[in-house]
């Protein structure tokens, strides 16, 4: 029997944008196995919904990849103020709120962040009885409020604009309803799924899917191609991601500056409100870094695969060891490129089951340039591990997978199966 399922993420986009692509793989994976989905999202930047008609009376809306999607007219990026961003949030949770009480669903799907998601499935468990599964992509309010934490200078810790007590209240109650009432809830790390349990998550309804990539794009088939600044010889280190002062990046451009002459170059991919100094200061600096644009999957995954190592970087807030699952980690895995990180915790531990990476303590920009420097040295430990970090992404981030067991999850949800055979259903 086929699902009429409405998927709420409010930040979608196909392989063609330039972000993370969870929400697609999981929607066409949903309608692969008969269930119609309509997919609601905003306008995200540096994202691509696969439509391109005129919006009418706020949204547009189509077919892509087997589901439908409808894309409200509501502009987000992470450079805009906090106020701004809040009220994306909300007309988004309003806009959603219509389309949950305005339909018959057997199931919705509401993906945090931004936990304001969790509204319009609240409101249809409430008023129309439908069932919903939360998922916890990033902890709010524990991520924020950690991330507005004073640092050692008295400012917030990672400037991330020092969200108001009130707000962080107001997301906490909204928090433990939707982890209380949640049909199932999805979180994406063993650290997220402890903060669901925290807020009254019964242990039964609970279940761990991680980040995953496309083995086959992310794949010995992608053809390689190396940017115009890399000259011949160098080894080449990937960092691609968001450039927002979460992400720490400028103890790469510490270790960039320790390590000219070398043969080694820094690539940073993305864009974020970070970027303009980090460009300014590689510049002034003449460091051995270069910058590109966002670029679609695809294109990335070619350029992963024509470099030597991946980077994972972000600020030193010990919550982040746990409590992030970055799609740039499984996608240089399975790319087969060795990983240098200063994030400790559950990146570190993967890294060190698989033997495919390198691990220094956060904010340590001497120790990041010493790690690059070992592995330049050492070609073929870098090969060793290049075939490690192919292998460990084979055995926990294929995203399809991933998605069969989201798939057998919402088909548990919606009544479909006994809650009890869930455990068996999605054995990794």
């Amino acid at each position: 029997m086929a699902l009429r399922i409405l998927y709420l993420h409010q930040h979608f986009s196909t392989p063609d944008g330039a972000t993370a692509t969870r929400a697609y793989n999981h929607a066409a994976a949903l309608a692969a196995a008969g269930h119609a989905v309509t997919l609601a999202c905003g306008r995200y930047a540096g994202a691509a919904t696969g439509l391109d008609g005129p919006f009418r009376r706020g949204a547009r809306r189509g077919p892509v990849a087997g589901f439908e999607v409808v894309e409200f007219d509501l502009p987000y990026g992470n450079a805009q103020s906090l106020a701004r961003r809040s009220m994306v949030f909300l007309r988004y949770a309003l806009a959603a709120s219509r389309l949950s009480l305005g339909q018959s669903w057997d199931l919705v799907i509401a993906s945090s962040t931004p936990p304001t998601v969790a509204i319009p499935a609240l409101l249809a468990r409430r008023l129309r009885g439908t069932p919903f599964l939360f998922e916890i992509r990033d902890p709010w309010p524990e991520l924020p409020a950690a991330l507005s934490r004073p640092g050692p200078g008295g400012g917030a810790s990672t400037g991330s604009g020092g969200v108001p007590g009130a707000i962080l209240g107001a997301i906490g109650r909204l928090a433990d309803a939707a982890c209380r009432r949640a049909a199932i809830v999805v979180a994406l790390t063993e650290g997220m799924a402890r903060t669901a349990l925290a807020r009254g998550t019964d242990p039964d309804r609970l279940r761990v899917l991680p980040q995953g990539a496309d083995l086959a794009l992310f794949g010995p088939d992608a053809r390689p191609w190396r940017p115009a600044e890399a000259r011949e010889g160098e080894m080449i280190a990937v960092y691609a991601g968001a450039h927002g002062r979460a992400n720490g990046l400028g103890v790469l451009l510490d270790a960039a500056a320790l390590l000219r002459a070398t043969g080694i170059r820094i690539l940073l991919v993305g864009d974020g409100a970070e970027k303009p100094a980090l460009v300014a200061r590689a510049a002034a600096e003449d460091l051995p870094v270069s910058f590109l644009d966002p670029m679609p999957k695809r294109r990335l995954a070619g350029l992963l695969a024509g470099a030597d190592v991946g980077l994972l970087c972000l600020a030193p807030v010990p919550e982040f060891a746990e409590w992030t699952a970055p799609n740039k980690l499984a996608e240089c895995l399975a790319a087969g490129l060795p990983v240098v990180t200063n994030v400790p915790g559950r990146a570190q531990r993967l890294l060190a089951e698989g033997g495919c990476g390198l691990t220094v303590p956060p904010g340590d920009g001497a120790g990041l340039a010493a790690a690059l420097l070992a592995m330049a040295d050492d070609p073929a430990r870098r090969r060793v591990m290049a075939r490690a970090a192919r292998a460990l992404a084979e055995r926990h981030f294929d995203s399809r997978q991933i998605a069969a067991r989201l798939v057998a999850t919402v088909e548990a949800a919606a009544g479909h199966a006994p809650l009890s055979a869930i455990r068996a259903a999605l054995a990794p």
